[in-house]
């Protein structure tokens, strides 16, 4: 779902103050850690398939894209989701085991990622996330059209 003017957005083109600046923060760990590696571009992620689970088992049930193309190289292969309007999706990851996006980013830096990040760069990048929520526009009835 892609929503007009988020915080994000706004920050973007070139309003400082549209975000915290512990979004900020949040956005530079985000940059620097290798989240944007996979969730990039304008939905800030949605392109491409990615395994779940490269430096740590994932423990995952789900066999992602092999239920379709039943080739063993697709084993845990997801399609890396745009994180555009995230703050509003929960839960995560494929399986639902995340509740919280602070959930989604420890486990996304320990198996994704293969590295600890302190609590507070996990804030930082949470404030970053909820950033990216946009304004939902209002869906017109048949009471709206007259």
């Amino acid at each position: 779902m892609i929503t007009p003017n988020a915080p994000f957005d706004r920050y973007l083109r070139g309003d400082e103050n549209a975000i915290s600046k512990e979004a900020k923060k949040g956005y530079q760990l985000f940059k620097t850690k290798g989240c944007i590696l996979c969730h990039s571009g304008i939905n800030i992620g949605g392109n491409l398939y990615n395994k779940f689970g490269i430096y740590k088992k994932s423990n995952s049930a789900h066999l992602g894209r092999y239920h379709i193309t039943k080739r063993e190289e697709d084993k845990y292969v997801f399609k890396v989701p745009s994180l555009r309007n995230v703050a509003l999706t929960a839960p995560y990851m494929h399986d639902g085991r995340a509740e919280t996006l602070k959930q989604a980013v420890i486990i996304m830096s320990q198996f994704q990622l293969g590295r600890y990040m302190e609590p507070e760069e996990i804030e930082a990048i949470v404030a970053f996330l909820e950033s990216l929520t946009g304004e939902v526009p209002k869906i017109l009835g048949p009471a709206d059209e007259q």
